[in-house]
């Protein structure tokens, strides 16, 4: 099955700080780029766990002694690594994301480029698509969903159109929603607002900001001291969260400080941001939006 070159793939693993016998974890295995790479710098001692939550990303599983792939989403890690006995790791590295295979697959409804039903789930047996969120939330619901996801500030309009066209008959497809929202489409930024619509009903159908939560205040308890993370972003929402976790340990507002006006956080950054140059945005134009954190246990 054919994925496409993983994005900043030299940076993110050196980002890790291999060791020969070290355990890490490639939580959004996909194509399994990353994965092999890490194999590479692994010795015959160390040990990889996957994770993905695709059925299509199995097909991609690598033949090696040293890897496990878990179908899982990310949220469920330390649990899953409890299973096989793995209580820390020396590296945790993940690309957020929709992956290229997910985009140019039509019938997954993820891109704006294909007629498709409105589906976007990752995994193909959760039970919300983007189906129901068009046609069954409530207008205030939609609306939240893509002013917050979206950050579309004619999120209120958007939602009562929807909701208004929706009586007469239900939206099915990609082209019957673009038709309901044409009034919205601007000529030169079509496909910039098309984006950020399928952009935040794609995370609601999938909990990505729930679950990018829930595995990142994971994220300590498996590290072992000085072990590293190695995270890319796409959009300005995952990268706040990671770049506030970081810093903080927290998503919103500040950690305690003692009465010295020192605080404890669990996290240090290694480095500063980095982004794909543009060479590799040349190869590759969805790498355009990426950017690379790398931290380490305190």
């Amino acid at each position: 099955m054919e994925y496409h070159n993983p994005v900043l793939l030299k940076e993110t693993v050196d980002g890790l700080n291999i060791v020969e016998d070290g355990v890490y974890v490639d939580v959004t295995f996909g194509g399994g780029g990353h994965s092999k790479e890490i194999l590479k710098r692994l010795g015959p001692n160390g040990k990889l766990y996957a994770f993905d939550q695709d059925p299509d990303a199995l097909e991609n599983t690598i033949d090696d002694d040293r890897f496990t792939l878990i179908h899982e989403n990310f949220r469920h890690m330390k649990r899953f690594l409890r299973f096989y006995g793995v209580k820390e790791v020396d590296g945790v590295l993940a690309d957020f994301g929709v992956s290229s295979h997910q985009f140019d697959v039509a019938e997954r409804g993820f891109s704006t480029r294909f007629e498709a039903d409105l589906d976007m789930r990752m995994n193909q047996k959760s039970e919300i698509s983007a189906y129901h969120v068009v046609n069954d939330y409530e207008e205030e619901d939609l609306k939240q969903v893509l002013l917050q996801y979206g950050e579309l500030r004619q999120a209120p309009a958007m939602a009562k159109e929807i909701v208004a066209q929706r009586k007469e008959a239900a939206i099915v497809t990609s082209d019957q929603l673009k038709k309901v929202l044409k009034g919205f489409l601007q000529h030169k930024k079509e496909n910039k607002v098309l984006a950020q619509i399928y952009q935040a009903i794609r995370i609601e159908v999938n909990q990505e900001i729930e679950a990018l939560k829930e595995f990142l205040l994971q994220t300590p308890e498996v590290l072992k001291p000085n072990g590293r993370l190695s995270f890319i972003s796409y959009h300005s929402l995952e990268d706040r969260l990671v770049k506030r976790f970081i810093r903080s340990g927290l998503f919103e507002g500040e950690p305690e400080r003692d009465m010295f006006g020192n605080f404890e956080v669990p996290l240090k950054k290694v480095g500063g941001l980095i982004v794909p140059s543009r060479e590799e945005i040349k190869i590759n134009n969805r790498a355009r939006s990426a950017k690379l954190r790398v931290a380490k246990k305190s």
